[in-house]
């Protein structure tokens, strides 16, 4: 007989029918997750891992329901934040000290795509329409704006702003090229644009 005339029966298999979530209650604040008393519904196995095992959250049981005050018919508050994650990113751009390289030899007008480019070597993706450039242009080459501090302000899904510090550095080859400054990013440096000193003060130096 041929496989076409065998008949067969279908069986489940048990071993790759998938789990029922788990329900887990925070017992802290987590950036991006949920407050205190919030019940989360997640695979056991990402539940296990990523929460309970750190001691982030614990089972809800009847007993720790009531310990937290859990009422998961209580409609929860709506944040302010355009997304769970938008205070992590604001709080990673406000840390960064943004390199922006420019030619020695040629010369340039700093536009936003100088910018964008720079985000993207620093590992972020900020389209050019999110960038607000600094009240006054800024041309070289000129050594004399090196290292300088200024900055620009990004918003975030259409709502959040923030502003990151950005430092001109002239870049060039062979004997143009200026000496190494080690761990430059961690010392403070002059404001490039005077009304930009006050807002540079307020910003984290990472």
């Amino acid at each position: 007989m041929r496989g076409r005339h065998f008949v067969y029966d279908l069986v489940e298999d048990t071993n790759v029918v998938k789990k029922p979530g788990m329900k887990i209650i925070l017992n802290q604040f987590i950036d991006g997750v949920g407050e205190t008393g919030d019940v989360l519904t997640l695979s056991p196995a990402k539940a296990y891992k990523n929460f309970l095992v750190p001691g982030l959250a614990v089972y809800a049981t009847p007993e720790n329901i009531a310990k937290y005050k859990v009422d998961e018919n209580k409609p929860k508050d709506k944040s302010n934040f355009s997304s769970p994650y938008v205070q992590r990113t604001m709080r990673c751009l406000s840390r960064l000290v943004l390199q922006i390289t420019m030619s020695k030899t040629e010369p340039w007008t700093l536009e936003p795509w100088h910018v964008r480019t720079s985000f993207r070597k620093a590992g972020f993706v900020v389209p050019e329409d999110t960038i607000t450039m600094p009240p006054v242009k800024i041309s070289g080459p000129d050594l004399s704006l090196q290292e300088k501090e200024f900055y620009v302000t990004v918003k975030i899904n259409n709502k959040e702003e923030v502003n990151v510090r950005c430092r001109i550095h002239h870049w060039a080859t062979g004997l143009e090229k200026l000496p190494w400054d080690e761990f430059h990013w961690k010392k403070p440096r002059e404001p490039l644009i005077p009304e930009q000193a006050a807002e540079l003060a307020n910003i984290p130096l990472a």
